[in-house]
């Protein structure tokens, strides 16, 4: 699988969309990368899949809720590694737990995110994984909107390995 047969993917599933759309944290861009829309084609998310699995060992999985969620549980079915989902906050209901799932403390856990901006939703997932034990080192995403995640993550000593970038993405359009 090829970065550009999965950036073919992303467009053929209508996941890029040109306009003036706000973004969560704020600010504002021309385009707009709809994870939805890749989220929720299935030849494109088994493609992610693919391309996640190649880059991962043994480590145990990560994803941030709600958005990552069908993405790490694809991927792990892909690869037979076991995951976890980090809550964006604690529930008050129920267990009350922040991270869904069972690891080792000190086990190394990789994040999973649909799309990095400012990096501040995958930092969160990080911290409240780190804070149950876990030892995160990475997170891949599969698009980086190059727009300060890459640095966010790694004030905290994280690194961001993203499938695409948004330069890639956006080449030729």
């Amino acid at each position: 699988m090829t970065e550009t047969e999965l950036i073919t993917a992303l467009r053929d599933a209508d996941a890029v969309e040109f306009g003036e759309f706000e973004l969560s944290h704020g600010g504002t861009s021309d385009y707009y990368v709809d994870k939805y829309r890749f989220e929720t084609d299935p030849g494109c998310l088994s493609l992610i899949a693919q391309s996640f699995a190649a880059r991962l060992d043994d480590e145990t999985l990560a994803g941030v809720a709600l958005g990552a969620v069908p993405l790490v549980a694809v991927t792990s079915v892909e690869t037979g590694s076991p995951y976890v989902i980090a809550r964006k906050e604690k529930k008050e209901y129920g267990t009350g737990n922040r991270i869904e799932g069972d690891f080792e403390d000190g086990e190394p856990v990789v994040v999973i995110e649909d799309i990095a901006t400012t990096g501040k939703s995958a930092l969160d997932a990080v911290e409240a994984l780190r804070e149950a034990g876990a030892s995160v080192e990475r997170v891949l995403v599969v698009v980086d909107r190059e727009e300060g995640a890459r640095e966010t993550l790694a004030e905290a000593d994280v690194e961001l390995d993203a499938l695409v970038t948004a330069t890639e993405l956006l080449a030729d359009e």
